[in-house]
């Protein structure tokens, strides 16, 4: 019992940056690990009305489970897991944005009389896609080159000069205010999908496309989960070594 109540106050996001197996079981019950992954077991299953020790022994069936597919991203080099989320999942982002979009508006002229939803679905995946494309840019050119620089002094013995931003943790605190936004626009998302369920009357191109946006929000939040909590807690490590 012991053991039970000290992991149910571990960190959701360390559950899942530890074993992202785990995040299939947070996703099962809604419970966010991406941008809310600062929360407690016990504080996300009181939030949600949840028993803690339903989620506890589901958890410990997946930890205790071995598994070749599982990714160790927590013992990657952080140079190596920014250029891995920079063309893993922004380049995910940019492929599957002009689909999408395509998509929600012929939904929107062919089934917005019906399903006038659809019209703020287009809306908020629109304003998404262009905060993404910003989002990513700063990442690209500004975030993850900082990130680099460090790795390659670390290895070198080197130094690294202060960045114009000041300190590392600037431009993350921007990017993880950003991820939190993007996460509550998927969560209206989702609901005015009824979780990407489609209408009894919806053609092939209105389930392709709340499949597709399924997909995007699963990538999304993998995403945000390796930058929250793997990426950004190492680099603002990283950089009190050189201080």
């Amino acid at each position: 019992m012991e053991v039970l109540q000290k992991n149910t106050e571990k960190e959701i996001g360390k559950y899942v940056a530890d074993d992202f197996r785990t995040a299939a079981i947070f996703s099962k019950y809604k419970i966010d690990f991406c941008c809310n992954g600062n929360r407690t077991l016990t504080e996300a299953c009181e939030k949600k009305g949840i028993d803690s020790k339903i989620i506890m022994e589901e958890l410990n069936q997946v930890l205790n489970s071995s598994s070749s597919e599982t990714i160790d991203y927590k013992s990657w080099p952080l140079d190596l897991l920014a250029e891995y989320i920079e063309k893993k999942h922004h380049r995910y982002v940019e492929e599957k944005i002009p689909v999408l979009c395509q998509f929600l508006d012929k939904l929107c002229r062919v089934h917005g009389e019906r399903h006038p939803e659809l019209y703020k679905i287009n809306e908020l995946f629109t304003s998404s896609a262009g905060e993404l494309a910003s989002h990513m840019k700063k990442e690209e050119l500004i975030l993850f080159p900082f990130i680099k620089k460090m790795v390659k002094a670390k290895l070198e013995n080197g130094v690294v000069q202060s960045p114009q931003f000041g300190t590392v943790e600037n431009p993350i605190n921007m990017m993880k205010h950003e991820h939190d936004t993007e996460g509550e626009r998927f969560r209206e998302i989702a609901e005015l999908t009824s979780n990407y369920n489609p209408p009894a009357d919806a053609c092939n191109t209105y389930k392709v496309t709340f499949a597709m946006l399924d997909e995007f929000e699963k990538d999304l939040h993998l995403h945000i989960h390796l930058e929250n909590n793997i990426l950004f807690p190492k680099a603002i490590q990283l950089e009190k070594q050189f201080t």
